[in-house]
């Protein structure tokens, strides 16, 4: 019976022993993944914009506002005050060739007027042959509620049209982040191989090649995405050069103020897919921005990582310098602590002889007083101590290399 018994007991020390074995792998495994995870988070932490920096940069978005809103009332503000002096007097014109009309009449269809501008509906013309809710319109609505653009030209009116805008944004929005994420690194990828390419081909200096790859990506993408299209929305929408420029630029920059909208005339007869075309060509444009952005980002990522491992090397040169130079002085203090304390150590040792021959002087002078045999005690004992002292200063001599 004690053999079966001894068997398990060796079959469950071992499987215990394993089993040990496994947990203590595991637990380390668990301890270096959380150590990993506090490593990055640590050095997350510190990648994090200091508050001085936050603060420094919040006052300077302050200072731009504050320049531009200057820089906006003074170009705007005169004509906005031309506009209300013109309008104040073209009413009164008004009232005075029809005198059967009263201002609150007037008041009231004007003020109709501006709801329906607000409705979406153009009061100028026929307000029956046209929407801004047909599928071209909808569809390009839609498109600039994702995009975040919101021209403002036309907007739900319904309580039901509201609360699926609402919806349609909090999905729409990043899913077309995701869309353009997706297109933005293509265009990127297609860009850095075709550096990599002519890089290859005419072994250019890399630094060279990526400045004149840059310049050449941007003014490519300026002339597809901002050139061609002002061309075409000036010709179609009759627009002049600098109102075309503005839409475009204002469109592709996200902002969206709504003054002008492709598409919005309704004195002209667009084509059906004129629209869709169009929120094609924004999404394309606003991928070509992002990868340019992206590009400029990981480039003054580099940048800067380059800056701050030389600073480092600048750094550890300046500390090694330091200790050094610290090194330096502490050897030199102990050699002229070492000089000093030896120089001093002889000269009292050279006096302390000096008053011992004295003394030894004054004694032979006493021991001639002395009888033989005491006076040879006396001899004896000088001798020894007289040894004893050159043997210590020889010593001394030699230990200091003297």
């Amino acid at each position: 019976d004690s053999g079966p018994l001894a068997k398990n007991s060796l079959f469950i020390f071992i499987s215990l022993k394993q089993s040990s074995e496994l947990l203590s792998e595991d637990t380390e495994f668990v301890v270096a993944s959380m150590d990993a995870s506090y490593d990055g988070t640590v050095a997350a932490l510190h990648s994090v914009m200091k508050w001085k920096t936050v603060v420094a940069v919040f006052i300077v978005v302050v200072l731009y506002l504050v320049c531009g809103g200057l820089a906006f009332r003074a170009l705007e503000q005169p004509f906005e005050s031309n506009q209300k002096t013109s309008i104040t007097l073209e009413k009164a014109s008004f009232l005075e060739r029809h005198p059967c009309v009263t201002s609150e009449e007037l008041e009231a269809l004007i003020k109709h007027s501006i709801d329906a501008v607000s409705a979406g509906v153009s009061p100028i013309g026929d307000t029956y042959n046209s929407s801004y809710w047909d599928l071209g319109s909808a569809f390009f609505f839609a498109g600039t509620v994702i995009t975040t653009i919101g021209y403002g030209n036309i907007a739900p009116s319904t309580e039901g049209g509201k609360i699926f805008c609402i919806l349609y944004a909090i999905f729409g929005i990043p899913l077309f982040g995701f869309l353009l994420a997706g297109i933005g690194d293509q265009l990127g990828t297609i860009f850095v191989k075709s550096i990599l390419r002519v890089e290859k081909i005419f072994r250019i200096s890399q630094t060279k090649i990526r400045v004149m790859s840059t310049i050449l990506f941007i003014l490519a993408g300026c002339i597809v995405f901002v050139t061609i299209p002002a061309l075409i929305f000036k010709r179609i929408e009759d627009w002049t050069t600098l109102e075309a420029i503005y839409f475009v630029v204002i469109t592709l920059t996200t902002v969206g103020i709504g003054d002008y909208v492709a598409g919005g005339n309704r004195n002209i007869d667009y084509v059906k897919w004129y629209k869709p075309l169009v929120w094609f060509w924004i999404l394309v444009g606003l991928a070509y921005f992002a990868a340019v952005l992206s590009m400029i980002g990981d480039w003054l990522r580099v940048l800067s990582k380059k800056t701050k491992e030389e600073v480092g090397e600048i750094k550890a040169h300046a500390a090694e310098w330091k200790a050094n130079v610290r090194a330096e002085f502490r050897e030199t203090r102990r050699r002229l602590s070492v000089e000093i304390h030896d120089k001093l150590q002889r000269a009292a040792t050279i006096r302390s002889m000096e008053r011992r021959q004295l003394g030894l002087e004054q004694r032979a002078h006493s021991l001639d007083m002395l009888s033989p045999e005491k006076r040879a005690l006396f001899a004896s004992l000088d001798a020894v101590k007289l040894l004893h002292t050159k043997s210590s200063y020889l010593f001394t001599l030699i230990v200091h290399g003297y």
